[in-house]
């Protein structure tokens, strides 16, 4: 990076690329009603989620995507409170939603996080983006195959490439999930960061259920309160020396790929 330019400023051709995080969120969780909103060391969910995302280093804002029919006006408060940028879109068709966010950010380069990962880790996140673009490739990724705890996942890929995947893509998966085209098409470049391993890889830091609000809860509470960001190293540590907190969601833990 040239000397003199700052953390986020990327040039290629000699115009700046902009770097959005985007998160993506809604009220509407089958399994978790609200789940964004639920409280944890006196913030929400959403507003850890979107406070690391704003420390990772390469990006440039911080946006969270929500359904444009008004369902989410509290999630969009939140999303301001925390200091983000909020864009609207269909509920259903989130591939659209996602599109029209960056166009509206006007982003080269996505970020992709989900709202139920309040540890999501800016470290991890910003070596997505620096192998994407080391490579320059269409779409890259940390859990192809799973490597990191379940929560740690992002995606980065360029505004080309989703609005192709948004032209082509097809199938109701394809529109819920976001990727699933850009995971799969024969013409996407691909570039795959991997974590720590397997054994790692058997951690369940998300938010879906009951009991995965109880972990966190439990997590939250052995952590340095916020302004500190835990980075995976820390986390990682506390739940190791406190089986007891990992042991809240054990029934829903996954098997890693």
């Amino acid at each position: 990076m040239p000397s003199g330019t700052s953390r986020s400023t990327v040039f290629k051709f000699g115009f700046k690329m902009t770097t959005a995080i985007i998160v993506q969120a809604r009220m509407a969780s089958t399994r978790l009603p609200g789940k964004v909103l639920l409280p944890l060391a006196g913030h929400s969910v959403l507003w850890h989620v979107l406070t690391r995302c704003a420390a990772v280093q390469s990006a440039d804002l911080v946006c969270c995507a929500i359904p444009d029919d008004g369902s989410c006006e509290e999630i969009a408060a939140e999303t301001e409170r925390a200091g983000a940028i909020v864009a609207r879109g269909p509920e259903d068709d989130v591939l659209a939603r996602y599109l029209h966010a960056a166009e509206m950010l006007d982003a080269d380069v996505v970020l992709r996080v989900t709202s139920d990962c309040p540890v999501i880790d800016p470290t991890a996140c910003a070596a997505v983006l620096h192998a994407r673009a080391e490579a320059a490739a269409d779409y890259a990724c940390n859990n192809m195959p799973r490597g990191w705890p379940h929560g740690l996942d992002c995606e980065a890929f360029t505004r080309a490439s989703l609005a192709r995947a948004a032209e082509l893509a097809n199938e109701p998966d394809d529109r819920e999930h976001v990727t699933p085209w850009l995971r799969r098409d024969a013409s996407v470049s691909r570039v795959h960061v991997a974590g720590p391993g397997k054994a790692v890889a058997q951690h369940r830091w998300t938010l879906d259920y009951p009991e995965d609000y109880r972990f966190f809860e439990a997590l939250f509470e052995a952590l340095p309160p916020p302004p500190h960001i835990s980075s995976f190293a820390e986390i990682l540590a506390t739940v190791e020396a406190a089986p007891e907190i990992a042991a809240l969601n054990a029934d829903r833990h996954i098997n890693a790929n």
